[in-house]
């Protein structure tokens, strides 16, 4: 039975035969088996920054997306967005945000940020965007409606929401 081998696993030993012999003698092989887990990510908070008023922060619901109208931005204002991100588990590379968003049925705006690889840690991360102005007019005024994604590079989805948003003249009270 040379060249032939035999394999039985029990637990972490494998018996496989000498392929440096001619005889039937077996050898011990141990191993670790190590499984590998997946990055958890969980999307913590979300805040509006605008140096025109307090922030907004936004609470992201456990499943599901915001009902009704999340918030309102006044036109013409410059913001950022801030996120509280918890990874927990195993590193996550390249993860990004997306948002496009819609109004009454047609895309209007499509952005894609890469906010980096992130390693797990007791305290969450925050993360800045850029700043950005929102349009104005009175065509800019409305509503409107949105997708937000969180991917790594992998294309695994971390967190998917729709949502409603508001363009006003003014900000609301």
């Amino acid at each position: 039975m040379d060249g032939l081998f035999f394999k039985h696993l029990i637990g972490a030993i494998v018996f496989m035969p000498s392929s440096f012999t001619h005889h039937c003698f077996y050898q011990l092989f141990f191993f670790v088996v190590v499984e590998a887990k997946e990055p958890d990510v969980k999307i913590l908070s979300l805040a509006i920054l605008s140096p025109e008023r307090p922030d907004i922060v936004l609470s992201i619901p456990e499943v599901g997306n915001p009902k009704g109208l999340w918030f309102t931005l006044k036109e013409g204002s410059k913001y950022r967005l801030k996120f509280g991100i918890k990874v927990s588990n195993d590193i996550v590379c390249g993860l990004k945000y997306t948002n496009t968003v819609w109004k009454a049925g047609l895309k209007v705006d499509s952005s894609k940020e890469m906010l980096g690889t992130f390693s797990p840690q007791g305290e969450p991360y925050l993360h800045e965007m850029p700043e950005e102005t929102t349009p104005s007019g009175i065509f800019a005024r409305g509503s409107y409606s949105a997708r937000t994604k969180f991917l790594d590079d992998d294309n695994k989805c971390y967190l998917e929401m729709n949502y409603t948003f508001d363009i006003q003249k003014q900000w609301p009270n």
